[in-house]
C-alpha cells in the first residue's frame, strides 16, 4: 500500500491519522485499531509465491519490507487424531511475536523515527530488537527483572539497549510508555500498536492454507494480550467475509491459573475486567502473566462472538505438558505448553472438544527458558 490507513480507538471512536507516531487514542489513552478490511486472495491463487508470511499481501497493510526474515510458513504437525500443533517457535527470532514485529519494523522505516522503544517479558523485546537491527534503527527495550537471563541477553545480542525495571510487568509498560510519549519516538506496543495484530493474524491465514483451505472446529490459543487471539479474529472475520470459509471456528483462550483476570471475568459473565480479590503476578507461563490486558474487551468479545470460553491451567499442568511435548520431540518454554495442557487429556479444553478438531500454537522455544522444574508430589 502507498497510503497508510487511518487508526482509531474502538472505544470511543477516535481517529489517529495514518503516519503519526501517536500509539493511542489520545482521548481515553487506549490501544488502537486499523481501519482496514482487506480480502484475502484465494487458496489456488497462493502457489508459487514467497514462502514466508508476505505471500498474503493482499491482507498486509504495508508492503514486505526490506527488513524482513523469512518469517512464518511454519509447520503444522499432528499431535493426535483430532489436534494438530504449529511449531511457531521455528521463526527467526523463536517465537511467533516474529509476526507482529517484522509489522512494526516496517511501519517504524517508512514513519523514520529518532529511536524505537518497546517493553516485553521478553519474547516481544526480543523479536522487535531482531527487527530493529535488520531495519538499522535504534532500539531500547524494557524488560521487568526477573525476565528470563537467556532473553535478556538475545535482546543485548541484536544491537538493543535493555532498560531492567524494578517491578512487575505493569510497571514496565508504564516506563516504555513514559518514553514512548517523548518526541520522535515510536513505540512498538504489540498490545496498543493495531499492524501488530495484522501481522500476528497471518498465524491462521497459514493454517487455513495448510489445511486446504478450511480452518479447524476450535482454534486454542495462549492470552496475556491477547495478541496472537485478536490477530486470529481479524483473520477468521477476514475469511469468512470473503467467503472463503462457511463456519468460524471456536476461539478457546488459555491462561494461567496464578494469573487469570480475563478467566476471572469470563466467569463473572463480565463484558471487561472485575475485581477478582487478589491478581497474583508469579507463573511459569510468564510470556501470559499480564494482570490488567489493555485490550481486554475485545479478547472477551472476540471469544464469545466465536462460541469459545477462557480457561485456566495450572503450574503443574503446563510442567506435565512441557514434559510431555519434550517427549515427543517438541522442546517449547513453559508459555507455550500452556494450550497443550489445555487440550491434552485432564485439560480443561479436553472435555469440550470430542471429536472436533482443534490447532494450539507453540509459540517460543524451550531454549529461551529451559525446563522447569519438575513438580514436586
Amino acid at each position: 500500500m502507498t497510503v497508510l490507513p487511518d487508526c482509531y480507538c474502538p472505544v470511543d471512536g477516535t481517529r489517529v491519522p495514518g503516519g503519526s507516531l501517536d500509539w493511542c487514542c489520545p482521548a481515553c489513552r487506549g490501544p488502537l485499531d486499523l481501519d482496514y478490511a482487506p480480502t484475502p486472495a484465494s487458496l489456488t491463487s497462493l502457489g508459487g509465491r514467497v514462502n514466508s508470511l508476505w505471500r498474503y499481501a493482499e491482507c498486509l497493510p504495508l508492503a514486505e519490507p526490506e527488513c524482513s526474515l523469512g518469517e512464518g510458513r511454519t509447520p503444522l504437525v499432528r499431535l493426535t487424531d483430532h489436534v494438530s500443533a504449529k511449531l511457531d517457535f521455528l521463526m527467526p527470532t523463536l517465537s511467533f511475536k516474529d509476526r507482529g514485529a517484522v509489522m512494526l519494523a516496517a511501519l517504524a522505516t517508512r514513519l523514520g523515527p529518532e529511536r524505537v522503544v518497546a517493553d516485553s517479558s521478553g519474547n516481544a523485546g526480543t523479536a522487535v530488537a531482531a527487527y530493529c537491527a535488520r531495519a538499522r534503527l535504534p532500539c531500547t527495550v524494557y524488560v521487568p527483572e526477573g525476565t528470563s537471563a537467556k532473553k535478556s541477553e538475545q535482546i543485548r545480542a541484536h544491537g538493543a539497549r535493555l532498560e531492567v525495571v524494578a517491578g512487575d510487568r505493569e510497571d514496565t509498560a508504564r516506563a516504555a510508555r513514559a518514553a514512548a510519549d517523548e518526541s520522535g519516538v515510536f513505540y512498538a506496543s504489540h498490545v496498543h500498536n493495531p499492524y501488530f495484530l495484522h501481522g500476528t493474524k497471518t498465524y491462521v491465514h497459514e493454517v487455513w492454507e495448510d489445511l486446504g483451505g478450511r480452518l479447524p472446529d476450535v482454534l486454542v490459543l495462549p492470552v496475556g494480550n491477547g495478541t496472537l487471539l485478536l490477530g486470529a479474529a481479524l483473520a477468521v472475520a477476514e475469511l469468512h467475509t470473503a467467503g472463503l470459509i462457511d463456519r468460524r471456528p471456536a476461539l478457546h483462550a488459555v491462561q494461567a491459573a496464578a494469573v487469570a483476570p480475563l478467566a476471572a471475568a469470563w466467569r463473572a459473565g463480565a463484558d471487561d475486567l472485575v475485581d477478582s480479590g487478589a491478581a497474583g503476578t508469579s507463573t511459569l507461563a510468564e510470556g501470559i502473566a499480564i494482570a490488567r490486558p489493555p485490550r481486554a474487551r475485545q479478547i472477551l468479545r472476540a471469544v464469545r462472538e466465536s462460541g469459545g470460553a477462557v480457561h485456566t491451567v495450572t503450574d503443574d499442568q503446563i510442567r506435565h505438558a512441557q514434559s510431555d511435548l519434550a517427549s515427543r520431540g517438541l522442546f517449547v518454554e513453559s508459555t507455550g505448553a500452556a494450550c497443550w495442557a489445555a487440550v491434552r487429556d485432564g485439560g480443561p479444553v479436553a472435555a469440550a472438544l470430542h471429536a472436533r478438531t482443534a490447532v494450539v500454537p507453540l509459540c517460543g522455544a524451550g531454549l529461551k527458558t529451559g525446563m522447569a522444574d519438575p513438580a514436586e508430589d
